[in-house]
């Protein structure tokens, strides 16, 4: 694996697309929330910062347009993927009146199971195929874990034995101080997935109050012994929808002249959640705009948010409608790994919705949110994410 560490030309030269845009100042606001940190965990010991507190706003998911009314985009479904058709209908003529049965109609041939061919993956982003786990600060650090129990090394061997191929882990948090959380506790969870041969991907959330902040903390994560980083898109603390959109593109700008050679990936809410469950969640949401600046794209398709009533809560309908909807957005060649979840609210039954229809989409991986609340139970299906 690649080791994705800084030069200190490269560093300086981050550092003047950093000052340049620092200028944009925004007052920081109250209430910065994480799909990614939705979990039941032990109450984590927060570090007093002011105004800084976290908002768990599912409600707004759930709010809008019935999604009864939705349109599925257009488009025949990405990877050459038909869509399976009835059954013709079998013979409608009566049997001849010297017979005292009808001849039997032979039941159609079943149909076959229909995977995408395999996407063209960009080069180094191969670490974002199979199956993946995901841990973030709640799971692995003192400072917002606490004194219960952590993710430590012993939990990487695991991982490795129920298949993970790659490691998601996030680096830090916007209410700290340090750009790398608890080092002497975070490298050696990023060490023990080497020794495994597991890929790393490090993700971070920057909220965009403080953009030359939330460049600072990406760039610092990929000088850990990473192959990849990812953003995950999810704060509405600047409360200027348009200057939030235009601070988002301009932040993936920057980051990708940073990093040049880093495969990078975008970690999105779902597009059903955004066009169709309620519109006004995340407006004008800049998917073209962002789209030359990411190699894979990975929506948090969390189907357990979604309520029985609205014909989303399917894992396989979910799964695939955010994937459709998604590359509709930014183009229908888009490299995809699915993230499915809560875990410990999710069945077998969705995993298997989850895998027919991210192979159905031509999906390069897939996983749950998270590690420490998936039952063991759920890892011989999730397995078959394994490339």
């Amino acid at each position: 694996m690649t080791t994705l560490r800084t030069t200190i030309g490269g560093f300086l030269a981050v550092m003047v697309v950093a000052l340049g845009l620092a200028g944009c100042g925004a007052s920081p606001e109250e209430g910065t929330q994480s799909v990614l940190a939705r979990v039941a965990k032990p109450p984590p010991v927060v570090p007093a910062v002011d105004g800084a507190r976290d908002v768990v706003d599912v409600g707004d998911l759930d709010a809008g347009a019935s999604p009864a009314d939705a349109t599925v985009p257009t488009t025949s479904p990405p990877g050459g993927v038909a869509t399976p058709q009835p059954a013709p209908p079998g013979p409608t003529t009566t049997a001849p009146r010297t017979s005292t049965t009808a001849a039997p109609v032979p039941a159609p041939a079943p149909e076959p199971v229909r995977v995408a061919p395999p996407r063209p993956v960009p080069a180094g982003a191969g670490v974002y195929a199979g199956l993946g786990t995901w841990i973030d600060v709640y799971d692995w650090s003192r400072t917002f874990g606490g004194n219960g129990a952590l993710v430590e090394v012993a939990d990487i061997d695991r991982m490795a034995e129920v298949g993970v191929q790659t490691l998601y882990v996030q680096t830090s948090r916007w209410n700290v101080a340090e750009d790398i959380l608890e080092p002497e506790r975070l490298e050696p969870l990023i060490e023990r997935a080497r020794d495994h041969d597991m890929g790393v991907v490090a993700w971070y959330l920057p909220t965009f109050v403080d953009p030359a902040e939330d460049l600072r903390r990406l760039v610092a994560a990929a000088s850990l012994d990473v192959d990849a980083v990812a953003v995950d898109i999810e704060s509405r603390d600047l409360a200027d929808t348009a200057e939030r959109n235009r601070r988002l593109v301009e932040l993936s700008r920057s980051l990708r002249a940073a990093l040049p050679g880093v495969a990078l990936g975008a970690i999105v809410f779902p597009p059903v959640v955004m066009e169709v469950i309620n519109t006004s969640f995340w407006p004008d949401f800049p998917w073209e705009a962002m789209a030359p600046f990411y190699d894979v794209w990975v929506p948090m398709a969390y189907q357990s948010f979604r309520k029985a009533d609205s014909g989303y809560r399917d894992g396989a309908r979910y799964t695939a409608e955010n994937i459709d909807r998604l590359r509709a957005q930014v183009g229908a060649g888009a490299v995809v790994h699915t993230v499915g979840g809560i875990a410990d609210e999710t069945t077998a039954n969705d995993v298997d919705g989850m895998v027919a229809a991210a192979a159905e989409r031509g999906a390069i991986g897939g996983s749950l949110y998270d590690w420490r609340t998936t039952a063991p139970g759920l890892w011989p299906n999730l397995r078959a994410f394994r490339r």
